[in-house]
């Protein structure tokens, strides 16, 4: 059965391009459109006519996205909804709204006619949609081996013995083989300074409203957070998230030095790292490079820059998301760190993508649900 949309947007063109896209896909159907929201809103309240996925305009006549989405909050009105926006930064701060109201993604709106027409634009529309309406199955057996965590099986040949030899050296063998193994084990000496490193993806800005302001001023760490989100939103995001968090947050910026008590969320567009300079000053990088497996900022590059740092414990933090990032990056800083693992549990994420693939990865030390994320941190931390 085809998924039924519903497209909310003040622009006949838009709407048109839209629909296009959208009943291109055999799998969806655009069954209305509404030209603002206030339309939008008596057709979710008037008339019986469901729809599995709703794609909101934010700047409209009459009814806005936004107030549209606080009309729905206050009346629970359970809806799908997909925010089209455009990436200025007077946008952002209205798009980073209308996620914590509950919208389930957002799609970045292009500015040119030509972007509006292109395979890309169609993809990341189809994309959202497949994931928003679950369409989209997550292979994690795939994720895992595409990370080196399942390897391929390899036939088993013939393998002839010698009986002929006493096993005179079998003793000898065995406590090499424990000597070598360890020289493998990291030395874990550090300065006693912890640290916690958060990675989500979708749904993540509604999630991260009910961990970060739960976070105390005093919490005697830093925290560094990859959000997955283009140039322009993680600015908006900070920036909202400091006005209702005791703790501090930030954007981080390049060569920012790492503070007690403050939160830094990697730049949207741009890869963030740790780095301990000549000097022992620990500091971020922020720089603007390839993205690994389409993403920028990526959770895997954070997780690995840590493994050199003299943290004595890591907390890492896995929200919900979709895909499998983060996952390979704590596997290398196991290695290397003592950590600790929290993952949100599969009834309160948005899209149970990156908690389950790190659980199912076996790195996990702790399942709990988003209301007891910032518990889970604080405990492990020693902070009450």
């Amino acid at each position: 059965m085809q998924k039924k949309v519903l497209i909310v947007d003040d622009s006949a063109l838009m709407r048109r391009v839209l629909s296009d896209i959208i009943n291109s896909d055999p799998r969806f159907q655009v069954s209305k459109v509404a030209v603002n929201g206030l339309e939008a809103f008596l057709l979710l309240t008037q008339q019986e006519e469901t729809y599995d996925a709703i794609i909101l305009d934010i700047n409209m006549p009459k009814m806005s996205g936004i107030e549209l989405l606080e009309q729905l909050e206050q009346k629970k009105i359970k809806a799908t909804i997909i925010i089209v926006s455009t990436v200025a930064k007077e946008g952002a701060k209205e798009t980073i709204r209308a996620l914590e109201l509950g919208a389930f993604d957002f799609v970045t709106k292009p500015e040119s006619f030509f972007e509006v027409k292109s395979d890309k634009f169609k993809d990341k529309i189809i994309s959202c949609l497949e994931t928003a309406t679950k369409l989209y199955n997550l292979n994690v057996k795939e994720v895992l081996k595409e990370e080196g965590f399942i390897k391929p099986l390899i036939p088993k040949t013939p393998v002839t013995v010698d009986t002929s030899f006493p096993p005179k050296r079998e003793i000898v063998s065995r406590n090499i083989t424990e000597n070598a193994i360890n020289t493998r084990i990291p030395t874990r000496s550090g300065t006693g300074k912890k640290l916690v490193a958060i990675a989500c993806s979708t749904g993540g800005p509604k999630a991260l409203q009910q961990v970060i302001p739960k976070l105390s001023a005093t919490l005697g760490c830093s925290i560094l957070l990859v959000q997955h989100m283009p140039e322009g939103f993680t600015a908006s995001l900070a920036s909202r998230l400091n006005e209702i968090s005791a703790i501090k947050v930030k954007e981080a910026e390049h060569l920012d030095g790492l503070e007690d008590n403050t939160v830094y969320i990697a730049r949207g567009g741009y890869q963030m790292r740790f780095h301990c300079t000549d000097q022992g000053k620990d500091v971020l990088t922020v720089t603007q490079e390839a993205a690994k497996n389409g993403l920028k900022p990526c959770a895997d590059y954070m997780y690995e820059s840590l493994a050199e740092s003299n943290f004595s414990e890591i907390i890492c933090v896995v929200l919900t998301g979709m895909g499998g990032d983060g996952t390979y990056g704590i596997k290398k800083l196991k290695e290397k760190k003592n950590i600790y693992v929290i993952a949100q549990d599969e009834a309160t994420s948005t899209v149970y993508g990156m908690p389950k693939v790190i659980k199912d990865a076996g790195l996990v030390n702790e399942v709990v649900s988003l209301e007891q994320v910032a518990s889970a941190i604080q405990k492990s931390l020693g902070v009450q």
